[in-house]
């Protein structure tokens, strides 16, 4: 029953792009057979009226029509120009997350149920939404501490949103299904972990406790940094479906005359904003990665507040050091040490020449130093390189991708206050500190000290592990000599399961065909 529904959730959202124009808008290039054929039904399907729109008003019309799940999945998409290419990924970042409102008696019944209070009991005062999106809304309110009367930010999930989610959740996955088994080329894209990287993110969207805890790790990470902060929490009145925080008033980052009318320094504050961005990548391996220009104010004193931590991003130490020493290569001139460091991190299989793969990172070093400072792009040296790392058979590294696309955006903030925008300068300070203190001597001491600590957990399991061991042995001889058993009920299992794969599968075929007549007689 599940594949009967995701398969028909499916093609009512088939249905929909293509009446809105948004199949007939994507490019038919390379489309053979079958496909080609799919692509001109769908190109007939579209209302007149949707010819007249471009790609972006397209998609926003369906995706208004699909729903919240899908403003999400564009979103996420539109951080993955990898997958669905740069100028897809550009119109898919241009939709805006805004839905209309819930009544406020229903945020209130989330409230309540959520944290167990009154909110007469939580509230002095609790007013109507100000801004919504596909998983949340705000609303002002007001509480009495030992400061006062203070105003403060609560956000308060959409009623039967999870279920919606994971309603049209279970059609993402049988698309990257279908894709992985029917398309070749696009299982170096691994869709199957898209869709569930989508899931993993949206479940913590959905859990405002794990967005507070995001802006209090932030916090405190950032607590020395000049010129940047994210609103403070209030964990008493914070639960699963709302998050009260600290209001922000400011003027919003892209209010470029408002900033210069209030006496800020539109260029002190581009090169903030990089450079926290940077501390946050290199230093904490943790970092906000949806700075765009809506979710970043600036307060009275001048400092940065970014605020809507919904989508995170994590780097290891690993994949740190893999930034900082690219990014070192390419200052240096040093091709040979680029290619070193992906065949060294296993981004690169090792049957692939590196020679070969230096002179491609060439390719893209070289145009980069004939150029002026102020027209070089970090964020543009990371594209062309994920682009020709895809030639030498590079896995997708989803959180590089992440990361690169954030420094896309954050970048083009930076420009926005300051068009002379110098990144090399700016990202200097943050970036040769870090080379400085991570690849020197003492990445030496720091590998040396994290080695002896992993030795002395594997020491303090070692009881646990030779017992495993023991078990494994034992249980190895036993099939040996007896073979691999399944019990009755195992048994049993594996044949409903397969009576069911057998059945969906029929039930899909009925659901196709009747779409095809239902089509047919429409057109």
């Amino acid at each position: 029953m599940n594949n009967f529904l995701a398969y028909t959730r499916l093609l009512r959202a088939g249905w929909v792009m293509a009446r809105e124009g948004v199949v007939a808008a994507l490019p038919s290039e390379g489309l053979h057979g079958p496909a080609r054929l799919g692509y001109r039904i769908a190109a007939a399907l579209a209302r007149p009226a949707s010819k007249s729109r471009d790609r972006a008003q397209r998609l926003g019309q369906a995706v208004d029509r699909l729903g919240p799940s899908y403003v999400k999945l564009c979103q996420f998409l539109a951080t993955r120009p990898d997958v669905v290419g740069d100028a897809l990924a550009a119109d898919l970042s241009l939709l805006q997350d805004r839905m209309g409102t819930f009544p406020q008696e229903a945020a209130k019944a989330r409230i309540e149920a959520s944290i167990g209070r009154s909110i007469e009991d939580l509230y002095l005062s609790f007013g109507e939404p100000i801004a919504a999106a596909s998983i949340a809304q705000v609303h002002p309110a007001e509480i009495a501490d030992e400061n006062g009367v203070r105003k403060v930010a609560v956000k308060v999930v959409r009623p039967g949103v999870r279920q919606r989610f994971r309603n049209d959740l279970e059609t993402f996955y049988l698309v990257a299904q279908l894709a992985e088994k029917l398309v070749p080329s696009a299982r170096r894209l691994r869709p199957v972990e898209i869709a569930r990287t989508l899931d993993q993110t949206t479940k913590i969207e959905m859990d405002l406790r794990l967005e507070a805890a995001a802006l209090s790790e932030i916090a405190d990470n950032t607590v020395d940094d000049p010129g940047f902060r994210v609103p403070k929490v209030d964990w008493e009145r914070t639960g699963r479906d709302c998050v009260t925080m600290e209001w922000v008033d400011g003027i919003k980052i892209y209010e470029l005359d408002k900033l210069r009318a209030a006496g800020h320094d539109t260029v002190r504050l581009s090169e903030t904003l990089i450079q926290s961005f940077l501390r946050h990548t290199l230093r904490d391996g943790f970092f906000h990665a949806d700075m765009h220009q809506g979710n970043l104010f600036v307060d009275a004193k001048g400092d940065i507040v970014a605020v809507d931590m919904g989508i995170v991003g994590r780097l290891g130490k690993k994949e740190r050091r893999f930034l900082a020493e690219i990014l070192y290569g390419f200052i240096k001139r040093d091709y040979r040490r680029v290619a070193e460091v992906h065949f060294e991190a296993g981004y690169v299989p090792a049957h692939h020449d590196m020679a070969s793969f230096a002179q491609a990172i060439r390719a893209i070093g070289e145009p980069i130093h004939g150029q002026s400072a102020d027209t070089i792009s970090m964020a543009k040296l990371l594209t062309l390189l994920f682009e020709v790392t895809e030639l030498f058979d590079m896995q997708t590294r989803p959180e590089l991708i992440m990361l690169q696309k954030t420094m896309v955006v954050v970048e083009g903030v930076s420009r926005m206050l300051n068009p002379q925008f110098n990144m090399w300068k700016a990202s200097e300070p943050v970036v040769g500190d870090w080379i400085r203190h991570n690849l020197g001597p003492a990445r030496v001491a720091t590998d040396l000290r994290d080695g002896l600590s992993a030795a002395l957990r594997l020491a303090e399991q070692a009881p646990e592990l030779a017992e495993r061991a023991r078990r494994l042995s034992e249980e190895i001889d036993r099939m040996g000599r007896n073979g691999l058993r399944f019990d009755e009920e195992t048994a049993q299992a594996i044949g409903k399961a397969e009576a069911r794969h057998t059945r969906s599968g029929r039930i899909a075929l009925w659901v196709i065909a009747l779409m095809a007549i239902i089509i047919a007689f429409q057109m």
